[in-house]
């Protein structure tokens, strides 16, 4: 055997120049599952095959992990492979729906604030969409004003602002909301009277608003007839939408705002119902699905 083959004897360091190959290293099954998540948070959807050859294991493997995101209620599985998008029963994670239509909800949010006055009580529900009228009021314009909400990401955002008497609504904390929800909470809704109450729905449909889950439209309602006056935040991915509950009819509330983006046959359902709504302009384009 010539000496350029002969094996070399253990711990014999590498020839200079040769780069040794290393096994990548294996995630556990939880930061697995965390990073599947997470990227199919931020796609929208994927296929089982992709994720598993991105993560480097067995189709068996991957379902297994999206079985478990399925039943933690972050993704929604379908043949071949899974979606954080809503449906008629599914409402997205809370993560995905931060990052959806932000620019129509932007818009609305700012509309919506030619309804709020300084000295007010107002009510956000836990949408993303009245979570945009939050981030406007951190800016500090209208005040003094007292905020009622159940949702964690608007807590955050305004809990030490000058100017803003913040009022956390308690209930039991769902995760996948970033919310406090049940009986506690509708109970400590029904103790209030606000002057306008700000809310988001999944669906508008025939003169209706519906929102997928019933435990979250049990709080919309106390909302609701809590305030004295009731504004619906929607996008126009939510015009002709399905979802499985009824929430309210859209004659409950006092007006409807919806982005530029709703098509004239979804206004003309509108007049058809004689909702009060208005248009709003929106300064960017957005490419997903709208969410809550």
């Amino acid at each position: 055997m010539s000496a350029a083959h002969a094996p070399r004897p253990h711990g014999t360091p590498q020839p200079h120049g040769t780069i040794p190959q290393q096994t990548p290293p294996q995630q556990g099954p939880a930061a697995r599952r965390a990073a599947v998540a997470e990227r199919v948070l931020a796609a929208g959807s994927a296929t089982a095959a992709d994720l598993a050859e991105r993560f480097g294991v067995s189709l068996m493997t991957i379902h297994r992990d999206l079985d478990d995101l399925e039943r933690q209620g972050v993704v929604r599985k379908f043949r071949g492979g899974v979606t954080a998008q809503p449906s008629a029963v599914f409402e997205s994670n809370v993560q995905y729906r931060l990052k959806t239509m932000r620019a129509a909800k932007e818009a609305v949010a700012d509309h919506a604030l030619r309804s709020v006055e300084p000295g007010m009580a107002i009510m956000l529900d836990d949408s993303t969409t009245a979570l945009e009228i939050a981030r406007l009021l951190r800016l500090g314009k209208i005040t003094p004003l007292t905020v009622v909400t159940n949702f964690l990401e608007a807590v955050n955002l305004l809990a030490g602002r000058r100017g803003i008497h913040l009022m956390a609504l308690g209930g039991d904390y769902d995760p996948l909301h970033s919310s406090f929800l049940g009986v506690s909470c509708v109970e400590a809704v029904q103790a209030l009277r606000v002057d306008v109450c700000f809310a988001s729905t999944s669906a508008v449909h025939g003169g209706y608003a519906y929102h997928q889950e019933q435990h979250i439209v049990s709080v919309k309602r106390a909302m609701l007839d809590s305030a004295a006056r009731r504004v619906l935040l929607i996008d126009h991915t939510k015009l002709a939408r399905p979802a499985l509950h009824r929430v309210a009819p859209l004659s409950r509330f006092d007006l409807l705002l919806v982005d530029d983006g709703a098509s004239p046959e979804a206004l003309r359902d509108l007049d058809e119902h004689q909702v009060r709504y208005e248009v709003c302009a929106t300064k960017g384009d957005d490419d997903r699905a709208g969410a809550t």
